[in-house]
């Protein structure tokens, strides 16, 4: 086999991977329900493309194949998900995916996110401050007569 073939492959199995994975960490780390369907088609994009890198590779059109159904899918997938976005915007007006834990079953118990502690008070940094404007600042004699260095 060619290396340049092999060359190629492992250049859109590692582009393919980098999608998948920042999908991957933009769908757990996000609570908007809008990021988190834009992760999940990067991710099916992720696949899309090491599917058709696996199938030149190979000179078979099988993953070209599988790509044109993972679109179907991913084109239903928007509808739905927009569907469901809109459903819940209108009923909560968040997008946040902890408002879905209101529609659960009547036995299923409540799920009790766990609240970030507070952060204790900081006093506020004497940063100097400007004087208003047209009265001379008061400066001590010691700061204009005394120089530590020249």
């Amino acid at each position: 086999m060619p290396s340049a073939e092999v060359s190629l492959l492992c250049d859109y199995l590692f582009v393919g991977a980098m999608l998948f994975g920042i999908g991957l960490v933009g769908f757990i780390a996000r609570r908007n329900m809008i990021v988190m369907f834009l992760a999940a088609e990067l991710m099916l994009q992720g696949v899309s493309v090491s599917l058709v890198a696996w199938g030149r590779f190979h000179n078979d059109f099988g993953g070209q194949v599988l790509v044109i159904f993972i679109i179907a899918v991913a084109a239903c997938e928007a509808a739905i998900a927009l569907v469901l976005i809109l459903m819940l915007f209108e009923r909560s007006g968040k997008l946040d995916v902890a408002v879905w834990h209101a529609l659960r079953e009547e036995n299923q118990p409540a799920f009790l996110d766990q609240e970030l502690p507070e952060e204790p008070d900081r006093e506020p940094p004497n940063d100097p401050t400007l004087p208003p404007a047209g009265v001379q600042p008061s400066i001590s004699p010691d700061e204009t007569e005394y120089r530590p260095h020249v």
